[in-house]
């Protein structure tokens, strides 16, 4: 009798199920009100009239209009995207380099460059802030973008290389060494045989990049103070002033940042999960 299978509903009813369902709910509630919230008229955003409070009604725009015009959202969008892609390509170059030396080619000292790599990945920033800044004025960097690229591009690689190089670690040396016997040199092999193979590896590496540049807020907030080098995080926690919070304009902002990593994931899924599993049960 104990080793009855459930049938009907009652057999997707367990453990794993519940806590599934949780954990999405857990995630989509808030998206869903950061969303609905942000088509709100202002005026009607705190007032509670029943069921119709949990939806926009009535339908509005305002928020958006308040905050790429009154606010310079457009401003903080364009420095992002800026830092932010630039950042990634330098991490994934860089990356892919130093992670093919650590994964397929002889060297000394490679397992005490690996630890080193791991101290850095979680290294708190704030250590080096204020050296950072000091350097960064000296040298007359302040309110730039390379203010914020060279840092991020710093704090990112570490982490990139570890996935990178725990991904070209299951590649078959037979490919590589079938290149090197056709006279194709290093940096030949590792364009046009091993970086088509560690693609999920690369798209695992450059999301994780671009999300940690796109959300990062102490570096941003103390290397550029000016209004033209903002990023998105830094810009929408100087909306409004001493006296008002524009809820509805935060909440619109806070959506359009979210619109560029949700996308990223969603088309590129197939290759995170590939290039994380793969990492985790290689090296």
């Amino acid at each position: 009798m104990r080793n009855r299978k459930r049938v009907g509903w009652h057999k997707y009813i367990n453990g794993v199920t519940i806590s599934t369902l949780v954990t999405v709910l857990f995630v989509l509630l808030p998206l869903y009100w950061l969303v609905a919230t942000s088509f709100k008229n202002p005026n009607s955003i705190g007032t509670f009239n029943g069921a119709s409070s949990l939806g926009p009604n009535p339908f509005s725009t305002e928020n958006y209009y308040n905050a790429f015009v009154n606010y310079d959202f457009g401003i903080y969008f364009k420095t992002s995207i800026i830092v932010t892609l630039c950042t990634t390509a330098l991490v994934l170059f860089l990356g892919t380099l130093a992670g093919y030396a650590l994964g397929r080619l002889p060297m000394r000292g490679k397992f005490t460059t690996l630890v080193i790599l791991l101290i850095i990945s979680v290294f708190p920033a704030v250590a080096v802030l204020a050296p950072l800044y000091l350097l960064m004025r000296e040298i007359g960097w302040l309110n730039s973008y390379q203010a914020l690229i060279l840092p991020y591009t710093a704090f990112n690689l570490p982490f990139a290389i570890w996935i990178l190089r725990n991904y070209m670690l299951g590649i078959p040396k037979e490919m590589e060494e079938t290149g090197r016997i056709d006279g194709a040199s290093p940096l030949r092999t590792v364009w046009t045989i091993i970086l088509p193979q560690a693609l999920p590896g690369l798209f695992t590496a450059g999301i994780f990049c671009f999300t940690a540049c796109w959300t990062e807020f102490l570096m941003a907030l103390t290397f550029n103070s000016s209004n033209n080098y903002r990023t998105i995080p830094v810009g929408i926690a100087e909306f409004g002033g001493n006296f008002q919070v524009p809820y509805g304009t935060i909440f619109a902002a806070s959506v359009v940042a979210v619109v560029p990593i949700g996308i990223l994931v969603f088309i590129f899924r197939k290759f995170v999960i590939s290039g994380l599993t793969s990492g985790a049960v290689k090296g």
